[in-house]
C-alpha cells in the first residue's frame, strides 16, 4: 500500500513539473508586451540661417606694396653718409610724412653753408657796384658780366651746401608708424645703412596662397574673413589679387587680401583666411550633429514630435558656423530636430528629453 502511494504522489509531481515547463511558458509568452523603447536624447530646434561657403588659406599680414597708392612701409637710409648726433623718433610713435626722424652731424655742413653765404653776399656786393659805375662810364659790360656770372656760381654754391645740410636730417618717406629703430647717437652711417622702418598700419593685406583647384571659384573683390589665433573676432576684407601664375612645386597662385583701416592686426601676424565663394540666405539649416546616415546610407535627421522622433531623408547643402543647410518637404523653422543621440536612432521611436 506504501509502494503504491509513493507511485501516485510521483506521478503527480512529474504531471505539474511538465504543466510548468510545456504549458505555462507558452501561455505566458501569448500574454506578455515587449519593453518599449525610451531613448535619452538632446533637441535643437530648425531654423533659417545665412550660410556660406568659403575658399580657407593661410598667410602672413603684411604692409600694402605699391600699386594705385605708395607702398606702406618704407625702409629708412640717409642719402648722404655721416655720423647720427640725434634720435628724434622712439618706436611705436606715430609719426607725419616729412617729420624729421634722425640728425645727421652738421657741423661742418653748417660751416660750409655759412661760407658759401657769404661769398654769394660779397658777390652781390661786386655786381651791384659794377652796374653803378657802368651806369658812369665807370666800367665795361664784360667786367659786369663777370661779376654777374660769380654771382650766379656763388648762389649754386649756397644751394648746393643748403641741399647738403638739409640731406642731413633724414625724414619720414610716409605717414606711419615706427616699427623698429636700428642705429643710435654716435653710429656712423651711409647709404647702404638702414635706420628704421617705418609702417602705415592702417594699409595692411594679408598675402597667402591658395590651391589651384580652387582659384576657379575666386574673383577680386569676394567679402573675407580675416582670423587671427588671439581668439579675436574675425576682420573683415576683401580680395585685391589674384596672381595668373602658378608655382609649379607648390601648386599655388598667391592672393593678397586689403584689410580695413583699424584692423587690429599686426605686420608678421600668421591668420587664416576665409574666401566667401558662395551665399545662401534665409535657408534652413539645423546642427551638424543632427545630420546623420540611416541603415540604408540615406541622410536623414530625426524630427521630434510630442514624445515620438521620426526620421526623415533630407538634402543637405552648405556647412557653416556649426549648422548645415537642410531640405526636404514639409520641414518648417521651429521644429523640433534630434542633435545629441540622433546617431543609430531607430526610424520611429519613443525619446525623453535630456536634462528634463
Amino acid at each position: 500500500m506504501k509502494k503504491f502511494i509513493i507511485v501516485i504522489v510521483l506521478l503527480a509531481a512529474a504531471g505539474g513539473f511538465g504543466w510548468l515547463v510545456w504549458l505555462k511558458p507558452a501561455g505566458g509568452e501569448a500574454t506578455e508586451k515587449a519593453p518599449e523603447t525610451d531613448v535619452p536624447v538632446r533637441t535643437a530646434k530648425i531654423v533659417r540661417a545665412t550660410l556660406r561657403g568659403y575658399v580657407t588659406a593661410y598667410g602672413v599680414v603684411e604692409a600694402a606694396p605699391p600699386g594705385e597708392q605708395p607702398a606702406a612701409s618704407a625702409r629708412v637710409a640717409s642719402s648722404v653718409a655721416g655720423v647720427v648726433a640725434e634720435v628724434r623718433c622712439a618706436e611705436g610713435e606715430r609719426v607725419e610724412k616729412g617729420a624729421v626722424l634722425f640728425q645727421l652731424d652738421s657741423r661742418a655742413a653748417a660751416v660750409a653753408v655759412e661760407k658759401a653765404l657769404k661769398a654769394e653776399q660779397f658777390a652781390a656786393t661786386t655786381v651791384d657796384r659794377q652796374q653803378k659805375l657802368l651806369a658812369v662810364d665807370g666800367t665795361s659790360q664784360k667786367l659786369l658780366l663777370e661779376a654777374e656770372q660769380t654771382l650766379a656760381g656763388a648762389g649754386n654754391d649756397l644751394a648746393a651746401a643748403q641741399t647738403q645740410l638739409a640731406l642731413l636730417r633724414i625724414q619720414a618717406p610716409l605717414a606711419g608708424t615706427v616699427a623698429r629703430i636700428l642705429v643710435k647717437p654716435g653710429k656712423a652711417v651711409d647709404l647702404a645703412t638702414v635706420l628704421a622702418e617705418v609702417i602705415d598700419l592702417d594699409r595692411l593685406v594679408v598675402s597667402a596662397n591658395v590651391p589651384s583647384a580652387e582659384l576657379a571659384g575666386l574673383q577680386a573683390g569676394q567679402a573675407v574673413e580675416v582670423l587671427a589665433d588671439n581668439g579675436a573676432a574675425p576682420a573683415s576684407g576683401s580680395l585685391a589679387f589674384i596672381s595668373p601664375q602658378i608655382d609649379s612645386k607648390t601648386g599655388t597662385a598667391p592672393i593678397r587680401v586689403a584689410l580695413p583701416a583699424r584692423s587690429g592686426l599686426r605686420p608678421g601676424q600668421f591668420v587664416t583666411v576665409r574666401i566667401v565663394t558662395i551665399e545662401h540666405k534665409d535657408c534652413l539649416a539645423v546642427p551638424v550633429e543632427s545630420v546623420v546616415k540611416d541603415e540604408a546610407d540615406h541622410t536623414v535627421i530625426a524630427v521630434v514630435q510630442g514624445d515620438k522622433a521620426g526620421q526623415r531623408p533630407v538634402k543637405t547643402g552648405l556647412r557653416d558656423a556649426g549648422l548645415v543647410e537642410v531640405e526636404a518637404e514639409g520641414l518648417q523653422p521651429g521644429m523640433v530636430v534630434v542633435t545629441e543621440g540622433a546617431y543609430a536612432l531607430p526610424k520611429e521611436t519613443k525619446v525623453h528629453l535630456l536634462g528634463k
